[in-house]
């Protein structure tokens, strides 16, 4: 884990950082599974374009976190992309919904941690915040 973000303030029911990367490991079972037979059906014209787009969206913002998090230090730019990770996954599985119910379902557990995590990461960003005088 990063020295910088070690050091951070962080609130008393944040998770221990060797929590985060077992977690994302399984997430990203169903987060694979659900864009891999996303892409599918769209490859076999059974959903169009803009059904597949948040599926799209929602991994570019995720990938797009640690950098902004651990390499540019910015809690504000991580918590808008938490945020646009959130927004796009309550995208695809509305949109995804009338399709393929179940690629809804398997993605919520990714649904309650990124909501956790987007809690954590507003929380973080609050404790940190500079006041200017």
């Amino acid at each position: 884990m990063n020295q910088w973000y070690m050091q951070l303030k962080k609130p008393l029911w944040s998770p221990p950082s060797k929590i985060f990367g077992p977690v994302w490991s399984i997430l990203y079972l169903g987060i694979i599974v659900s864009f891999g037979y996303s892409a599918y059906m769209l490859m076999r014209s059974q959903i169009s374009w803009i059904v597949f787009l948040p599926f799209i969206l929602n991994i570019v913002f995720n990938i797009l976190f640690t950098p902004l998090q651990f390499r540019l230090r910015s809690n504000i730019l991580a918590l808008l992309d938490i945020l646009l990770v959130l927004s796009t996954l309550i995208w695809l599985m509305l949109t995804i919904f009338p399709y393929k119910p179940w690629i809804a379902y398997i993605n919520i557990p990714y649904l309650l941690w990124v909501s956790f995590a987007t809690i954590l990461q507003a929380s973080i960003t609050w404790l940190n915040r500079k006041i200017k005088r």
